[in-house]
C-alpha cells in the first residue's frame, strides 16, 4: 500500500498516546489511517480553523485527533489526542502554541 503522507507528533501529542496506557496501539492504528488518507477528520471553523479532527471510539467513549495537513509537504502533524469532552477547548489552547512556533 503506498503511503500519501507523513504522519508527525508534537510532543504533547505523543504524551496524549501514553494517557491512553493500553488503547494507545489500537488509537495509534486509527491515527496512521492519515497516511493514505489525509483529508479523513473533518475540518474545524472559528478559532480551529484549519486544523481537522479525527474521530474514534474506543471502549464506546468518543475520541478526536486534532492534526493540520500541510499539503505542500504531504505532512498531517497530530497535536492532540483525546476524549471528546472538552477537546476542542483544549484543542484551541494548543493550536495557539503552534502558531506562536
Amino acid at each position: 500500500m503506498e503511503t500519501c503522507c507523513d504522519v508527525l507528533f508534537t510532543a504533547n501529542a505523543e504524551k496524549d498516546l501514553l494517557n491512553i496506557k493500553k488503547f494507545k496501539e489500537f488509537a495509534l492504528n486509527k491515527i496512521m489511517d492519515l497516511k493514505q488518507n489525509p483529508l479523513k477528520g473533518h475540518t474545524l471553523k472559528g478559532s480551529l480553523n484549519g486544523v481537522r479532527a479525527l474521530k474514534f471510539s474506543i471502549k464506546r467513549v468518543a475520541y478526536r485527533a486534532a492534526y493540520i495537513f500541510i499539503e505542500e509537504d504531504r505532512v498531517c502533524l497530530v497535536f492532540m489526542i483525546g476524549p471528546h469532552e472538552g477537546f476542542y477547548e483544549k484543542a484551541q489552547r494548543r493550536a495557539k502554541t503552534l502558531k506562536a512556533l
